[in-house]
């Protein structure tokens, strides 16, 4: 698992290749068995393949989306608020968990932060999705994790450029 951390790293050009039916299910499947506080589940999660609408998702906030347009695949991770007050931790892991998971079939991925963040002056990117996606008023949007075939080489972390200084022994 150590080596997977590793390696993982966010890409942001991808090859125009599809993800397979086979991996595909395979990530759904992480984001179903992520963990949640009192296993409550209020993460949703939109897969888009739809070129079109990639693109528009790509436009969803001022800077940090724009790759969004070239991968393959986008999965929107949302929460319905109803049935969890921790709902940003449990997307958050299901958001970290899907990322693994690509790593671990040979893909690249990208988070890509929603909540919280502008589309322009006038609109929030959440509300921008909500809209574009048709979402229920009770969903909240905290992610779009982009994924697919990497076009770009990153080296994995090595153990000694790590801030060990972050860690407190007591």
């Amino acid at each position: 698992m150590i080596e997977l951390l590793r390696k993982r790293r966010s890409i942001r050009k991808y090859l125009t290749t599809s993800v397979d039916q086979k991996s595909l299910d395979i990530l759904i499947e992480s984001l179903l068995l992520a963990p949640s506080s009192r296993n409550n589940k209020p993460g949703n999660f939109v897969v888009v393949e739809n070129r079109e609408l990639l693109e528009k998702l790509s436009q969803a906030k001022e800077h940090g989306s724009a790759f969004l347009k070239g991968a393959p695949l986008g999965i929107v991770v949302c929460a319905d608020t109803t049935k969890s007050d921790v709902w940003v931790e449990d997307c958050a892991i299901a958001s970290i968990l899907l990322q693994v998971t690509a790593e671990s079939l040979g893909l690249g991925s990208c988070w890509i932060q929603i909540r919280k963040r502008a589309h322009d002056s006038q609109k929030s990117a959440e509300e921008y999705i909500k809209e574009l996606l048709d979402l229920p008023e009770k969903f909240r949007v905290v992610s779009i994790i982009s994924i697919g075939h990497p076009d770009e080489i990153k080296t994995p972390h090595q153990s000694n450029d790590l801030d060990c200084n972050k860690i407190m022994m007591k």
